[in-house]
């Protein structure tokens, strides 16, 4: 303990030291990536038992899309202020406050499914509501964590430490694929519902009697205010007349649109194209692609930082590698016919967003280090509405239409927009 209080407070009161102990680093790398894995676990579960839910309460794809999109309503109320309260008084509080609610209403969903009457008079409502509040829970879980290393972590290490947190997407969406699709197989959808809603209590439980303890024993640095949290207001007017701000914006939304409308109708569009399919493989096979495109993203990151690429340029390319790998692929999706090509394809879109989490993704650190929370909760509000609107939008296409290629095509050319935008107009430099 002396040894440490000792180095503690003879370190620079700089940017470039941690807060965190390297024993710290490893206790929260392990506790948050397993907290995101049960939180898109928790996620992903509705749209894994759409189908079957769908049939057994005589939903159409109108109905499933406002189910699934209104939980995106929810999530993006509290992105801001997710962000906003992370940097005043932590962002663990926050996490877990948020945690006890969107575990519990996972674990009851099937009592709420079931107490909604089959008349849709004010049985979807109900349902929507509570899928409301799901989401508001879920919205301050990312723009917590990146305030949590903003604050602890040195700049050299928060994008490359926050990136690899959102493996834990991929690994959720694996666990509900493929754990889920078992337990579906065997004891039917209510038991989905509870055996990941019970994932999710257990995690909470690690957080606040483990983690959170072990967190109150920390020598924190008392040359390092500007790592603590902070009471000042967010300079919003000065970020808002920044374009390198909007372009970040605006590119995450894009992208988002892709990946939320693939998250919530993947397992619709496979049971829908190809029912002979097994749910395991094409929940699972996808997914498995994010980790370690997650990980070539960081790899080639470093590798042209190393060549003294500037951060703009890097965040640019490898942002850019996203978009190429997902407009590509899905425009082979629009052609597609057989199983083997549309998995290939949506194994590649679903890769991509791996680069996307070394771009834009971390990009909030790099423009405001200070209130990276509450630039990444706006980044996300905006994120979170072509989620509501982008999957409600492809239910009402598919119910207008049946026509899976228009769902693509649309998504393609979001993309691209936002491709443009980031390219011309985003930027790593601090806003000053």
């Amino acid at each position: 303990m002396e040894e440490r209080l000792k180095y503690s407070l003879l370190r620079d009161a700089t940017d470039n030291q941690n807060i965190w102990s390297r024993q710290d680093k490893r206790l929260w790398f392990c506790t948050l990536i397993l907290g995101t894995t049960t939180l898109y676990s928790t996620r992903t579960t509705m749209p894994l038992l759409v189908p079957a839910v769908a049939s057994e309460r005589k939903w159409n794809k109108t109905d499933s899309g406002t189910i699934l999109s209104s939980f995106f309503w929810g999530y993006t109320l509290t992105q801001v202020l997710g962000g906003y309260f992370s940097d005043r008084i932590g962002g663990q509080r926050v996490i877990l406050a948020a945690a006890i609610g969107w575990s519990l209403i996972t674990f009851w969903m099937p009592n709420i499914i079931l107490m909604a009457p089959k008349s849709l008079s004010w049985g979807i409502p109900f349902i929507v509501v509570i899928r409301i509040i799901n989401g508001a829970c879920q919205g301050v879980h990312f723009p917590s964590m990146i305030s949590i290393t903003s604050q602890n972590l040195c700049a050299t290490e928060r994008a490359s430490f926050f990136s690899m947190l959102t493996c834990g997407s991929a690994l959720g969406t694996l666990l509900t694929g493929i754990l889920g699709s078992l337990i579906l197989d065997y004891f039917g959808w209510p038991s989905v519902f509870r055996v990941i809603g019970f994932l999710g209590l257990a995690w909470t439980l690690f957080l606040r009697y483990y983690t959170m303890s072990s967190d109150k024993s920390r020598v924190v640095n008392v040359q390092c205010p500007k790592l603590t949290h902070h009471d000042a207001a967010v300079p919003w007017l000065r970020f808002l007349r920044h374009s390198s701000l909007w372009a970040c914006v605006i590119a995450h939304a894009c992208e988002m649109n892709c990946f939320f409308v693939l998250l919530s109708w993947l397992p619709t569009y496979f049971h829908d194209s190809f029912p002979t399919a097994k749910g395991w493989v094409v929940n699972m096979i996808p997914w498995l692609a994010l980790p370690p495109c997650t990980v070539l993203g960081k790899m080639l990151t470093d590798w042209l930082v190393a060549r003294n690429w500037s951060l703009t340029s890097v965040r640019k390319i490898v942002q850019s590698c996203c978009f190429a790998s997902q407009n590509l692929a899905l425009a082979v999706m629009c052609q597609a016919t057989d199983f083997g090509t549309a998995l290939v394809c949506m194994t590649v879109v679903i890769g991509g967003s791996g680069f996307h989490n070394n771009g834009v993704t971390v990009n909030p650190q790099d423009l405001s280090p200070t209130y990276s929370g509450s630039v990444f909760g706006l980044m996300n509000t905006m994120g979170a509405v072509p989620g509501f609107l982008g999957v409600y939008l492809a239910g009402y296409i598919l119910e207008l239409t049946q026509s899976w290629t228009v769902v693509f095509t649309t998504s393609i050319a979001i993309n691209f927009f936002g491709w443009i935008v980031f390219t011309l107009f985003g930027s790593a430099d601090v806003i000053q």
